[in-house]
């Protein structure tokens, strides 16, 4: 956003030939991983419980966390308004009505849209008009070849994609003449597109900052998560460890609220902040509609 500075086995007829009187069956001993989604389904057992409460507010909630690095932006640019002209026109050499307009535009967007998906109205509209913000101020402000905010955004347009996933639902009423749309259809591959560009903020914390043991640790921990959302393979649960990890990263990391006001990095850290919110709230979307059809975990309901 605006910034002047994630078992194989078979057996044949159901007897083991090699096995004698009073042996235990080859075919009766629990595989390696089915032991793991054993495991795995006693904790995700285990978090369902926990999370009974906030279940019902969960998805208000997700959609309120994906657009609220917008709301700081909109925020931001009112609060900063001439830094932000002086900046587009000094730094960027755009002509001065212009960068007038084109604030007054994002703070438009930004908050109308918002607005949109936090009450669950044409979120559709309010989605393009977001994804809309994101390429024109990567533009703008000259980001769009910024690794890191390449990788950091294309996490919060998985948000939003996972947005319009639990918006669609198969239409009502389809005009005389046409085919039926069924957006159920659609749904499944924005929930595969969402969950795979969601992990692209982990990604890119993984390659910035000093190495250390814990950051290795958390790493290595965070990339298998991430390979298990991306896949559909206990994605509920691996998601849910996802949200730990960058709700901890964040507040020990980016608490720009300890910072002093004219620190150099206050708004960088506070930036940082409320995009992880971002993800955030795209992940507890996945947590609470799942990861869809094309995945791991629906595939063995199937089968």
């Amino acid at each position: 956003m605006a910034q002047i500075r994630g078992t194989a086995g078979y057996h044949l007829g159901g007897q083991n030939p090699f096995t004698g009187p009073g042996s235990a069956s080859a075919t009766n001993d629990p595989s390696p991983l089915d032991a793991i989604r054993e495991q795995t389904s006693k904790i995700e057992d285990w978090l369902d419980t926990i999370a009974d409460p906030v279940k019902p507010y969960m998805p208000a909630i997700g959609r309120f966390l994906i657009v609220v690095t917008f709301l700081e932006d909109a925020l931001r640019i009112i609060t900063q308004w001439n830094d932000q002209l002086i900046y587009l026109r000094d730094y960027r050499h755009i002509p001065y009505g212009i960068t007038h307009l084109f604030l007054l535009a994002n703070v438009i967007v930004m908050s109308i849209c918002s607005f949109m998906i936090i009450v669950r109205k044409h979120s559709d509209y309010a989605v393009g008009g977001l994804l809309g913000v994101i390429v024109t101020q990567a533009l703008g402000y000259g980001l769009i070849f910024d690794l890191n905010f390449f990788l950091r955004n294309l996490s919060v347009i998985g948000g939003l994609l996972m947005v319009l996933s639990d918006s669609w639902v198969r239409k009502r009423f389809v005009p005389a003449g046409l085919p039926e749309i069924d957006e159920k259809d659609r749904k499944m591959y924005f929930q595969l597109a969402g969950r795979v560009l969601l992990i692209f903020l982990f990604v890119g914390f993984v390659f910035a900052g000093q190495w250390s043991f814990w950051r290795i640790l958390v790493s290595v921990v965070g990339l298998v998560a991430c390979i298990m959302v991306v896949v559909g393979f206990k994605a509920k649960w691996s998601a849910t460890l996802l949200v730990v990890i960058l709700s901890i990263f964040n507040v020990l990391v980016n608490n720009f609220w300890t910072l002093h006001p004219h620190h150099p990095h206050k708004d960088f850290a506070k930036y940082d902040f409320f995009q992880i919110l971002s993800i955030v709230g795209g992940l507890l979307l996945l947590v609470n509609m799942g990861p869809g059809q094309f995945s791991v975990d629906e595939k063995k309901k199937v089968y």
